[in-house]
């Protein structure tokens, strides 16, 4: 497995694992030894980057990331999060427990020590604030982290769907190993302004939903279960469902004539963007992940490259990735 650096010092195998479709989010629940076997088998075909966060469950996701990487800890980089408010158990199920964001430097801690915990290590690797707290100056949150650092409970600072104002200011305060933003072929406004602030401060980047949250693999039905979280986001409901579909037919073609899955041509064209970038697709299909993986060897020309991105205008897709709530938490 090829491998990339993000920020000073951090090496990842060039697609990571993202675990959060393990859990009951996009309808099917893995059990814990089967979602296991998909950790392994990822470890044996060069995966050392996997991505969890204590709001995936809430906190079931750790405990099963800790639970199927613990025999292979010395060999694996773990990311998770923080900066969530989570109503106690009881009060609703999944995201629904959500109840805004919560980045005081005091839950920070607390945070940090339950996912240590849940986790079963020593230290995190990776430890991302999910989103960009309004009310928390995000020199506290970068001095909280830069303290746990100090302390050896945490490796590297991360921040997920930040602005480019506060990703200067919180590299300022501790340096941000990655930003973990959606990026891919469906959605690619960090182009303008995120992308040239990471790259002259240094700092790595790591897409999330580089498959466009599967509608890229060209697999993707308009059925989605009724308790798949993408049944609220305006990109797959009706019409912009069956508008953007017909997008993937372009890709498909191109990904046929080179004799490879429209899957493996979204993720080798992210990868394309850059050596300072690393996807972490998440799928719970053994079969899929090789495939993702796969993508890694693919090698595409510059001619490739335009071809590929004119088949998916950004501004031929309809409808926004997030609800109205959901945007509101991005860019600040």
């Amino acid at each position: 497995m090829k491998t990339r650096k993000l920020g000073d010092g951090l090496e990842v195998s060039a697609i990571g694992l993202g675990c959060m479709g393990m859990g009951q989010v996009y309808g099917t629940a893995l059990d814990s030894a089967d979602a296991h076997k998909v950790l392994a088998k990822a470890v044996e075909l060069g995966v050392t980057f996997f991505d969890t966060a204590e709001v995936y469950g809430p906190y079931l996701n750790e405990i099963l990331v800790g639970e199927g990487l613990k025999p292979f800890r010395d060999k694996v980089v773990i990311a998770t999060k923080f900066g969530f408010d989570i109503a106690p158990e009881g009060t609703g199920e999944g995201f629904s427990r959500m109840r805004g964001t919560d980045s005081r430097p005091e839950h920070i801690r607390a945070v940090a020590e339950a996912s240590l915990k849940r986790l079963g290590v020593e230290v995190i690797d990776l430890f991302y604030q999910h989103r960009v707290d309004p009310n928390v100056p995000i020199e506290d949150v970068a001095g909280t982290v830069k303290d746990l650092i100090a302390e050896g409970k945490v490796k590297h600072f991360g921040l997920s769907e930040a602005g480019a104002a506060t990703i200067r200011k919180a590299h300022a305060v501790q340096p941000v190993a990655a930003l973990q933003s959606e990026y891919s072929l469906w959605f690619r406004e960090l182009e303008a302004e995120i992308l040239p602030t990471l790259r002259e401060l240094g700092v790595g980047l790591v897409p999330y939903s580089p498959l466009g949250r599967g509608f890229l693999t060209g697999a993707l039905k308009a059925d989605l279960a009724d308790n798949d979280f993408r049944r609220n986001l305006p990109r797959f409901q009706g019409e912009a469902l069956a508008k953007n579909l017909g997008l993937v037919e372009a890709l498909t073609q191109i990904a046929g004539e080179k004799g490879i899955t429209p899957a493996q041509l979204a993720l080798a064209w992210i990868l394309h963007q850059g050596p300072d970038i690393a996807p972490i697709p998440g799928t719970t299909k053994i079969a899929r992940l090789e495939e993702n993986i796969g993508a890694v060897d693919v090698t595409l020309s510059a001619d490739d490259l335009t071809r590929i991105a004119a088949a998916v205008p950004e501004t031929a897709i309809e409808g926004e990735r997030y609800t109205k709530a959901g945007l509101a938490m991005v860019g600040r």
